[in-house]
């Protein structure tokens, strides 16, 4: 990311490791019971739900995983706010995600983690059935936030046991990156992106026809995962049942979806035992045509100087649209005892933050906020307006205390295994399954739900 200006610092994993003492045995704050009534912050937390800070001066903590190519957007609006507000200085500190979420919990506990932070959604119902942060549906009243004002899944993402925990900030979905000077060399038009079956396995042929392996499969999470997720619903499938207790994932379109994927290795459309992250630097090489990625990668892959590429949707291989996307929240972490002065304050950051939300689309974002994504700014960004045209049809893993622990467990394993052709699909997805289930028993003790 280059130098840093003051106001920003990125933690060592070490340093970060230190802030939360204990980080193992920690991981609960003031107990296991989810929603306002547990939650000691919901009690004496006042102020106009982010309008206004009139107290005196505070130093908030922002922690974040930012630690790429979004990372720079992030920090100049820190530094624009806290120039702009003279009693709020916010000092921002980024961490990789993966010890973001194994330490601030602990970090919190002990006095010493943020005061404000950034979480997917699929954190939300682990962190707030955990007390790690509070709810903000002030926050929402204040700003006039309502449904209406987001698609209806990024807006329902936020909400856990009937509070809102997260201020949706945006979404980021997989797209279809395409490689225009191979789609070239195999005879194909470089400014029509496949976006049905039937032409993407005909550029797939194409591709094969010209020596070029044209979709490299990932057996692991980024990208593998993302892709099979996508495809699971384009097929008419889910993840798990409406009330996230049982894995549903193994269905006849999990099977389908999945099959569909091990068939590109099967067929040469892709390398055997892909590396991690070998799909993506092949993109880069000029050795793989076709790569599904998440939205973020935009600005990474404008650096590349000789690289002539474009993005577009994901193709809709099964019977209807589905892609898989994540979306960042704001929330309040619940460090005790509770500053009121810092609550208030971080409800303005987070406030002035939201409505800057075009320059955070720069990073390579969809904005959360419908006004936003439409309006004629939005849409001069060429490569991220091309990718929020599926925001209504998006999927994100429901947000249920766990949830991260059961991926990992089961489906993660799944795929893995059947896109390095060790276990044959439906089997691999079965087993996972089976793991599954136990795994959202064993949250559901864990987290009282």
């Amino acid at each position: 990311m280059g130098e840093r200006r003051s106001g920003l610092r990125r933690l060592t994993r070490q340093q970060f490791l230190a802030l939360g003492a204990g980080a193992g045995a920690g991981l609960f704050v003031a107990g296991c019971g989810g929603g306002p009534q547990n939650n000691p912050a919901v009690q004496g937390a006042g102020g106009d739900g982010g309008k206004t800070y009139d107290g005196p001066k505070v130093d908030l903590a922002f922690w974040n995983g930012f630690t790429g190519g979004d990372g720079p957007y992030m920090r100049e609006l820190v530094e624009q706010f806290s120039a702009e507000n003279e009693n709020i200085n916010v000092k921002m500190n980024t961490v990789e995600w993966v010890d973001y979420y194994t330490t601030v919990p602990s970090a919190v506990r002990s006095g010493k983690g943020p005061d404000v932070g950034i979480m997917h959604s699929d954190q939300l119902g682990t962190n707030a059935a955990r007390s790690v942060i509070i709810p903000l549906d002030d926050v929402a009243g204040a700003l006039g936030l309502k449904q209406d004002d987001f698609a209806s899944l990024i807006w329902d993402a936020g909400i856990y046991n009937g509070s809102r925990y997260g201020i949706p900030l945006d979404s980021h979905p997989l797209g279809l990156y395409y490689n225009k000077a191979l789609m070239e060399e195999a005879g194909l038009d470089p400014n029509k992106p496949p976006q049905t079956r039937d032409e993407y396995e005909a550029a797939l042929q194409e591709l094969k026809g010209a020596g070029i392996q044209g979709s490299w499969v990932s057996p692991f999470p980024f990208t593998g995962v993302l892709q099979w997720e996508s495809l699971l619903w384009q097929f008419g499938g889910d993840l798990y049942n409406g009330d996230v207790t049982k894995a549903t994932f193994n269905s006849d379109a999990g099977v389908e979806a999945l099959t569909w994927l091990v068939d590109l290795v099967k067929d040469g459309h892709s390398p055997k035992d892909v590396a991690q992250d070998a799909e993506y630097v092949a993109f880069q090489n000029g050795k793989n045509a076709f790569h599904w990625n998440g939205i973020w990668q935009i600005n990474a892959f404008k650096e590349i100087e000789d690289l002539d590429w474009g993005v577009a949707p994901v193709p809709q291989i099964g019977d209807e649209k589905g892609v898989w996307s994540g979306s960042h929240n704001f929330v309040i972490m619940n460090q005790q005892p509770l500053d009121d002065n810092k609550v208030q304050a971080s409800k303005v950051f987070i406030n002035w933050i939201s409505q800057k939300s075009i320059d955070w689309a720069k990073a390579g974002q969809v904005p959360a906020r419908n006004s936003v994504r439409e309006s004629q700014e939005f849409q001069s960004l060429e490569e991220q307006s091309a990718l929020a045209e599926q925001v209504d049809y998006v999927h994100f893993v429901p947000p249920e205390p766990g949830i991260g622990d059961v991926q990992v467990g089961s489906f993660d394993l799944a795929v893995n295994e059947a896109v390095l052709l060790r276990k044959e699909p439906k089997a691999a997805l079965d087993e996972a399954a089976g793991k599954a289930d136990q795994l959202l028993q064993e949250n559901r003790e864990k987290y009282q739900a």
